[in-house]
């Protein structure tokens, strides 16, 4: 079995995690997809979702929502860049409903400036992981 990969998910002002891993699992523009040990290189843009690592030592996941932004595997290192990326377990279903409705009634007004669209889109990412933590 090959050994687990160093993975680390970086927002714009923190490491956000930083362990071992089996397996993750992420949304790019092209589709989700699943890194294992042993993966060839791979560089993907992320779309706002939640990102699940499969934790090395305990049969744990983690899940974090990120905004968006790139993942890269390389001999044996996996890196999540995002502006902006959250634990699911920072925020709970009720709160990221809460936050994307009132996103969406911003981007409804017509009022909606770029600084709105990209609430909107963390809002969604922290929905989906909220709920996939459930």
């Amino acid at each position: 079995m090959a050994e687990p990969m160093q993975v680390e998910v970086v927002s714009a002002d923190r490491v956000v995690w930083s362990g071992k891993s089996s397996n993750i699992i992420a949304k790019t523009v092209e589709g989700e997809i699943g890194i294992l040990p042993g993966h060839e290189p791979v560089l993907g843009v992320l779309v706002p979702s939640a990102v699940v690592i499969f934790c090395e030592d305990n049969p744990t996941r983690e899940i974090i929502a990120v905004e968006g932004g790139f993942i890269s595997a390389s001999q044996g290192r996996v890196s999540i860049l995002s502006e902006y990326a959250r634990m699911a377990d920072e925020v709970t279903v009720a709160e990221a409903e809460k936050e994307l409705a009132e996103a969406q009634r911003v981007l409804d007004s017509g009022d909606g400036s770029d600084e709105d669209r990209k609430h909107f889109l963390r809002a969604t990412a922290q929905l989906r992981a909220a709920q996939k933590a459930q």
